[in-house]
């Protein structure tokens, strides 16, 4: 996709490597944040706020855009372990479908769902959001925390999501992209991030061609980096065991891997939040 910005060497996205990763990433002990390796985020003053409490609020910050209540559906693209759909069904009564491309995740968010009670409003499907396996306007909202990274065409998807919207219905959701050019000594750090993560970073000013195309309607998109990305790679940076058990997830054979403390300081690496809807 022309729209997508790529740090060579990273390739584009493959769904199958994506569930892959997933699948050994699930294995990990992912306690500290709740079960969520989205990012959190911070209000001014409380950088020391636990990334399990940020990443909740991020989660509460997207759903209140939704717009939801008990007599919605709402479709998590990317949903993990589900703990955003949880949360999502237990604030607001909607029941809420979360898939992903990783059969380990959609086994373990079931198993959890279940130890919760909360398997009447929650449900998790395998499935590849290139192509939803629903049919058209089949859900009021829809929700997509740092996942539409990981596919090779986002425009597609968004065209996918749209079509599965009733008219009206929104969605929300948060992606990675470059707020400024990346100097050359801080590209190693970003292409790692990308390679090891199988992502790719937008540009801001392609988001509204995007939904246009796709058939969206532009609402909001705010830059949430300063509230956000910091703060979340410094908490997981102070982490040491839990970066290494991360590190068994990928490529064994890398020379370098993944580390959180070295995107502190990639100032120009941001995190947007997005807001758009199918037209009524």
């Amino acid at each position: 996709m022309s729209s997508t910005h790529t740090l060579a060497p990273v390739p584009t996205p493959v769904p199958e490597e994506v569930g892959r990763l997933y699948d050994r990433l699930t294995a990990l002990d992912t306690a500290k944040t709740g079960g969520s390796l989205h990012l959190g985020y911070w209000d001014p003053e409380d950088d020391e706020v636990p990334l399990v409490e940020a990443a909740d609020r991020l989660t509460d910050m997207m759903t209140d855009r939704l717009g939801i209540d008990e007599n919605h559906r709402v479709l998590d693209v990317g949903c993990g372990v589900g703990q955003p759909a949880m949360r999502i069904a237990r604030r607001t009564g909607a029941h809420v479908t979360g898939i992903s491309i990783s059969h380990d995740q959609i086994g373990r968010a079931t198993e959890l769902a279940e130890a919760a009670g909360l398997g009447g409003r929650v449900e998790f499907r395998h499935a590849d959001a290139m192509r939803l396996p629903f049919e058209d306007d089949s859900f009021d909202a829809a929700i997509a925390i740092e996942s539409v990274f990981h596919m090779p065409d986002r425009e597609q998807v968004f065209s996918e999501i749209r079509r599965v919207l009733r008219p009206g219905g929104r969605l929300v959701l948060t992606d990675f992209f470059e707020r400024a050019p990346i100097p050359a000594d801080k590209r190693p750090a970003v292409d790692r991030l990308l390679r090891d993560f199988i992502m790719t970073l937008a540009q801001p000013e392609d988001y509204v061609p995007m939904l246009r195309r796709a058939g969206l309607r532009f609402v909001e998109l705010l830059d949430i980096t300063e509230r956000s990305v910091r703060q979340t790679f410094e908490q997981m940076s102070r982490t040491t065991h839990g970066e290494e058990e991360m590190q068994t997830a990928f490529d064994e054979e890398a020379d370098e891997k993944f580390s959180p403390a070295a995107m502190l300081g990639v100032d120009e690496f941001g995190s947007v939040l997005l807001t758009a809807q199918k037209p009524a």
